[in-house]
Parts: C-alpha cells; sequence; structure tokens
C-alpha cells in the first residue's frame, strides 16, 4: 500500500465528522488536524498544558490550530499537584495519560464533538509506550493506526507538503529515570539545558537525560557540535545550572520509527520490548485462534507469545507478512 493510499484511508475516516483531536504540535497530531482541516465537518484540537512540557509547546500549538483555521482549546493541569504522578513510578506515561486523556474526552464531550482521535501511529504499537491502553480504555480512535501509517511515512508526507511541525513535543519528566521523584527544580533544570543544547547544536531534536549531577545529552546531528569550542560551551553552560559531568549519548536521536521484520522464507519473527497480556488479548482478537496455551496464542500466520516474541508463518511474500503483522498489532495488549 502507497503512502498516498493510506493518505486517503485517514480522509475517510474523518470526512464529514466533527472531530476533536489530542493535539500535541507533534507530527502525528499535525497530520491529522491538517487532514482533518480539509474534509472533516468541524474540528477541534485540545492541548493539554500539564507545566512539564518543552518551552514554546503552547504557543506552537496554538499557532498551528490558528494556521489550519481549527478551533483550539488549552487544558491546564498542573502535574505538580499530583503526588501519585511525582512518584515517577515505570508506569508513569500510563498514569499521565489517563489524566490527560479523561480531560480531552471530556472536553471533547462538552463541546458536542462526538469522534474524539489520538495521533496514536501503527510503529507506536512496538515500542515500550504503555500509555496505549489509555487510548483503548476511552475508546480514542486512531486513524493512523488504522491506516497503518509509521512514524517514517508521517514525516515524509509532512515534510514533502511543507507541513511544519514541532519536533519537541515530549514531556520532560521522561528525562528523568523511573522510581526518581520528580520536582519543579529537576524539570526547570533539564528545559534550561534544552534550551542550551538547542542554541548550540542548531538541532530540532534535543534530550537532556537527568541523573542528578550527571547530565547524559543527546541530539539528532552531531555536525555541529564536534568540535572544541562547542563541547567546552556546552560543558561550562550546564556546569554553571548545578550539573557536575556532562556526557554525550553517541547513539543519534532517531524519530523515524518504522517496522521492519526479519524475514526469510516465508517466516518472520519480531520481538516487542514488553510481555503480552494473553487473556487481554484473546478478548481482542477478530482473528480465529487454532491453538492456546498459557504461553501463547496461534493463529492461522501469527503466533503471539507471552514474552512478547510474535512469529509468522506460511507467507507468500514479505509484503503479506508485514502487513498481517500490522493488522494484529492493535489486538495486542501488553502488560504494564
Amino acid at each position: 500500500m502507497t503512502l498516498e493510499n493510506k493518505i486517503e484511508i485517514v480522509k475517510d475516516i474523518l470526512k464529514d465528522k466533527k472531530v476533536a483531536i489530542g493535539f500535541s504540535g507533534g507530527a502525528d497530531s499535525t497530520l491529522i488536524a491538517y487532514l482533518a482541516s480539509k474534509v472533516s465537518s468541524d474540528v477541534l484540537a485540545i492541548t493539554i498544558d500539564n507545566h512539564l512540557f518543552p518551552d514554546n509547546f503552547i504557543k506552537h500549538t496554538q499557532n498551528t490550530a490558528q494556521e489550519f483555521n481549527i478551533k483550539h482549546h488549552v487544558i491546564d493541569i498542573d502535574f505538580y499537584e499530583d503526588e501519585e504522578f511525582l512518584k515517577n513510578l515505570p508506569s508513569r506515561c500510563h498514569s499521565c495519560r489517563n489524566l490527560m486523556y479523561d480531560k480531552i474526552k471530556e472536553c471533547a464531550i462538552a463541546n458536542g464533538f462526538d469522534f474524539i482521535c489520538d495521533g496514536n501511529n501503527i510503529s507506536d504499537l512496538v515500542i515500550d509506550r504503555p500509555g496505549i491502553l489509555i487510548t483503548y480504555k476511552m475508546n480514542f480512535n486512531t486513524p493512523l493506526m488504522d491506516a497503518k501509517l509509521t512514524s517514517k511515512e508521517i514525516h515524509e508526507y509532512l515534510n514533502k507538503n511543507n507541513i511544519e511541525y514541532s519536533r519537541s513535543t515530549t514531556c520532560l519528566a521522561t528525562r528523568i529515570p523511573t522510581n526518581t521523584q520528580v520536582n519543579r527544580d529537576k524539570i526547570e533544570k533539564i528545559n534550561e539545558s534544552e534550551k542550551i543544547l538547542s542554541d548550540i547544536s542548531g538541532c530540532e531534536l534535543v534530550k537532556v537525560r537527568d541523573f542528578n549531577e550527571v547530565s547524559i545529552c543527546e541530539v539528532n546531528d552531531f555536525s555541529k557540535i564536534i568540535n572544541e569550542n562547542s563541547f567546552n560551551e556546552i560543558n561550562d553552560k550546564l556546569k554553571s545550572i548545578g550539573y557536575k559531568k556532562i556526557c554525550l549519548n553517541l547513539s543519534p536521536l532517531d524519530d523515524n520509527e518504522d517496522i521492519n521484520l526479519d524475514y526469510e522464507n516465508g517466516q518472520f519473527q519480531y520481538q516487542l520490548p514488553f510481555t503480552i497480556n494473553l487473556e487481554n488479548t484473546k478478548s481482542k482478537l477478530i482473528k480465529k485462534i487454532v491453538f492456546e496455551n498459557s504461553e501463547k496464542i496461534e493463529l492461522e500466520k501469527i503466533s503471539i507469545n507471552k514474552n512478547g516474541l510474535i512469529e509468522g508463518h506460511n507467507f507468500k511474500n514479505y509484503d503479506e507478512a508485514l502487513f498481517e503483522f500490522m493488522d494484529t498489532l492493535p489486538q495486542i495488549r501488553r502488560n504494564v
């Protein structure tokens, strides 16, 4: 299926509906907002300000909504007042999305919007993002996932059509290791560090991981900082705001997630980075189960293992295997 075919599927899903979108201004929600502005009867972009996003986050969402000529609501939720969130448990993204989606849904319904969606795409399902369970729980629609669009394809379409989007829309609390308390001072320190790193590197995508006195800097393009002057400037400025040791992650940041199968002779294996809740998965499967036990579920051509390993067999070609894998992913229910 071509990229344009997938875009047409999204348009058909959104066509003539009153569409409310959980809107961050990132690539995924920007694509939905853009397409909805072309084909939907009415569009409302809903942004949560949880006080934990990078600078200019809210301003960017406002500007984008205005450019697309769609309605826009900003809902203020101060996560610093939520003690459970501040504990920063491994399930933090699950808890965070639960808080945000409840408010998005409430706002959408109050304003008469009956089709509520988010920007989850198909490649989000092969990454360790437990918040997807809240999307399912609250019955948010997922047009990009339904069209089997990956992050890489979404970026390709936006860039090809000169549609601007923010590459810095992730919660700054994700820069702090789990089971480490989140507080305002840490978040402000991370925010200031990322502004410094962005200014010096010229990169759109930067992250500074906080390990108390140690910071780990990540960028998507090293070309502007691989020199002594930049290293010294980053080192001096980040030390001036409280870090004692400044490290650089030599693996570049990459938000072009795609799905590639290890395929050979009609078979494939794909290891998901989480375990599977088989009981919940069984209740969602629309394909016939041919065998099951406590460790796995077998469909006609797909085996879903409790440990997260997905196996496929008896496929005619790679494209058929990839389609079947993508078709099965939204029916899988992970453990948190």
